[in-house]
């Protein structure tokens, strides 16, 4: 295995079929239906973004996964404290290869990231409804510390 920094965004965009697909499926109202153009000029757009770092899992020359993460500094305010964490936007393995490490792997690496810039905290946000990623993300010690909440009118 090993884990690549890309800005393959044609890459990006195959690798992000499945997690969108899903997403669709269980948010439908939030969702379009995967597109291949137009989520591929979104990637491209955004692979330029300097404070995003895309990452790609391969096995054997496979590409199995990927991550998107971003290193945040939030400066002292008059109610917060200052801090720095590695906020993960994206993290997605392909189906058929999850429950096999790979994600742990991905993840871990991640953790590698922070901890180089001298960073202990890693954050994260998931859709609800999607109970592999919470049960992936449990099993890796993530806690909820803020809930966002939302009322249809």
């Amino acid at each position: 295995m090993r884990i690549t920094r890309t800005t393959d965004y044609e890459l990006l965009t195959c690798l992000n079929k499945h997690i969108h697909e899903i997403h669709v499926t269980l948010y439908p109202e939030y969702f379009v239906e995967y597109n291949f153009e137009t989520i591929r000029e979104s990637f491209k757009q955004l692979v330029t973004n300097e404070n995003l770092i895309y990452l790609v899992l391969e096995d054997m020359g496979e590409p199995l996964g990927y991550a998107c993460v971003e290193i945040n500094e939030y400066p002292e305010d008059a109610q917060t404290k200052k801090r720095k964490s590695v906020f993960v936007h994206d993290f997605s393995i392909v189906e058929g290869q999850k429950r096999r490490g790979y994600g742990s792997y991905l993840m871990s690496h991640i953790y590698d990231i922070a901890r180089s810039k001298g960073i202990d905290l890693v954050e994260l946000s998931y859709w609800a409804k999607n109970e592999h990623a919470e049960s992936f993300y449990n099993k890796h010690g993530f806690v909820n510390y803020r809930k966002l909440v939302y009322k249809k009118l």
